[in-house]
């Protein structure tokens, strides 16, 4: 299963996101589930970087399936925006395939 973690501010202000873990859906290179997470999450990161000035730092560990985005200060509006479709795109996918496949959580810093 794939857990993807989206941690705000008390202000609501995202803070960080953490993506772990393999979804199951099917065997490795076959796995839609997990191909569609990972492709959210890669593009999010890109976009961040190609569209905005925000400073964050991303660790990843592919075996582990982990990919860690965290700002360092609040994000920008058009950072925002892109975080927003980010949480809406794996919500869409939560929505398809349920929870056998896709945890994710929210947490406050």
């Amino acid at each position: 299963m794939t857990t993807v973690t989206i941690t705000k501010t008390a202000d609501d202000a995202y803070k960080s996101i953490e993506c772990s873990g393999h979804a199951g859906f099917a065997e490795y290179g076959e796995d839609i589930v997990c191909s569609a997470i990972s492709v959210l999450t890669i593009n999010l990161v890109n976009s961040l970087e190609k569209f905005t000035d925000d400073k964050f730092s991303t660790s990843q560990n592919e075996k582990k399936g982990l990919i860690v985005l965290r700002f360092s200060e609040n994000p920008s509006h058009d950072a925002d925006l892109l975080l927003k479709s980010y949480e809406l795109g794996v919500d869409s996918i939560f929505q398809s395939y349920g929870k056998k496949y896709l945890n994710i959580k929210f947490r406050r810093e």
